[in-house]
């Protein structure tokens, strides 16, 4: 049986060439990808430009309106959507995607670290994979899928680990869910569940801060028109006591204040019981999540908050 595919591309390296005489990396006219298409047999697919941006362009209101399509358009009866994009933004992409996304339908998002004409391109590499992913009927009921390098990712998990190695996304604590080989997908995990939230609007202004030595309360004081804070705090969640009183006044004006670890690995705790630690933080009425880092604890939050601004509902949402 034929499968049809979507294929939506937005925009990124994978859709850049570079200018031999200035090194400039820029957007093209023409989608370099569109040759590709002739790799893969027993598939029909519809191509549609939504953007032709750089990632560090995307904003949750364009991520939103992605979303938005991608539910328009499997009623038309797509079997799976591939999605094209910058990798700087890639993994909130997908993690935005996928607290939206209602169906079983697979939705892999791929990008590229090199550009269509420079040597060693893996663009074209990277979009034929997520291709094939989305075309496996093991890819059904996964939720968003990140496809690069030959390995697949959980868009909850993923984040881009290099500046510019080709190995850059990797799952921390958790390792990619499957893997592309030249002859099949394999799948050797998959989440144990997914979340699902309707949202319509993304309005909310949410700032994130990294916790270092010596942190005092001066720029949380400064924070007077934002609707919610991610901190990245250090170890299992503890901030320098001087952070404590700006805290507390951002909380008793009904702001979340959303507690992530600034390290590569491990979750938040309310272990520590001395001033800023942890424990202290959590009976504060701060925030704690569940291994997210601080880029998709941010997208939650303008999720959450279109659902509520209750900070006992909003802890609720986190430790799912």
């Amino acid at each position: 049986m034929t499968k049809s595919i979507l294929l939506i591309h937005t925009g990124g390296t994978i859709a850049m060439s570079e200018d031999k005489t200035t090194g400039e990396v820029k957007p093209t006219d023409e989608n370099p990808l569109q040759s590709m298409l002739t790799e893969i047999d027993g598939a029909t697919f519809t191509n549609k430009a939504m953007f032709n941006i750089p990632s560090p362009h995307m904003t949750p209101e364009t991520m939103l309106q992605l979303s938005n399509e991608i539910k328009k358009e499997l009623q038309n009866g797509y079997d799976g959507v591939v999605i094209t994009h910058g990798t700087d933004t890639l993994e909130e992409t997908a993690y935005l995607l996928d607290l939206l996304h209602e169906t079983d339908h697979p939705i892999v998002v791929t990008g590229a670290m090199r550009s269509s004409n420079e040597l060693g391109s893996d663009g074209p590499y990277n979009f034929i994979a997520a291709i094939r992913t989305a075309l496996s009927d093991q890819a059904r009921g996964l939720g968003v899928l990140v496809v690069l390098n030959d390995e697949i990712h959980a868009a909850k998990n993923v984040t881009k680990t290099h500046a510019s190695n080709i190995a850059t996304f990797q799952s921390p604590q958790y390792g990619p869910i499957g893997i592309v080989t030249k002859g099949r997908i394999i799948f050797h995990h998959q989440p144990v569940k997914r979340e699902h939230y309707i949202a319509s609007t993304l309005t909310k202004n949410i700032v994130i801060l990294k916790a270092y030595a010596g942190m005092d309360s001066s720029v949380l004081r400064c924070l007077s028109h934002v609707d919610g804070v991610i901190i990245e705090a250090l170890g299992q969640g503890n901030l320098p006591p001087e952070t404590v009183p700006g805290i507390e006044e951002l909380i008793s004006r009904g702001i979340p204040v959303v507690l992530v670890s600034r390290c590569f690995s491990g979750i938040v705790q309310d272990v520590y019981g001395y001033a800023g630690g942890g424990r202290k933080l959590k009976e504060a009425g701060v925030i704690f999540t569940n291994g997210l880092n601080g880029q998709k604890a941010r997208i939650k939050l303008l999720v959450a908050m279109e659902l509520t601004n209750n900070l006992k509902e909003l802890q609720q949402l986190f430790d799912r």
